[in-house]
């Protein structure tokens, strides 16, 4: 995953109405009528967070006769738990070292 797209996932995952979206769908497939219902905003407002998750590839899109149903696309939710997961194990063994470091230092005082 690339930068641009790293950051597209980010973004969308930093509003709370898309990530009580993405939880919603976590429970399978969903119209966007019944996606937006439980938000206290406009249907234009809706689709405007389906677009941002859209663009970020965490949801996909199908039109069954007049409606559009919309379930999520796991890759990049995996792809940027990767990255935190690699990051987060970076700054544990940073913190390691520094608390060793200090360990160290205090019975060389001693």
């Amino acid at each position: 995953m690339n930068t641009e797209e790293l950051d597209r996932v980010f973004g969308a995952l930093s509003d709370a109405t898309r990530r009580g979206m993405l939880a919603q769908l976590a429970q399978g497939e969903t119209n966007v009528s019944a996606l937006a219902a439980p938000y206290a905003i406009s249907q234009p407002a809706a689709s405007k967070h389906l677009r941002v998750l859209e663009r970020a590839g965490l949801i996909e899109k199908t039109r069954r006769g007049r409606e559009q149903y919309v379930r999520v696309v796991p890759g990049p939710l995996d792809e940027a738990g990767g990255w935190i997961a690699h990051y987060a194990a970076f700054w544990r063994h940073q913190f390691d070292a520094v608390e060793a470091y200090l360990a160290t230092a205090k019975e060389q005082k001693r």
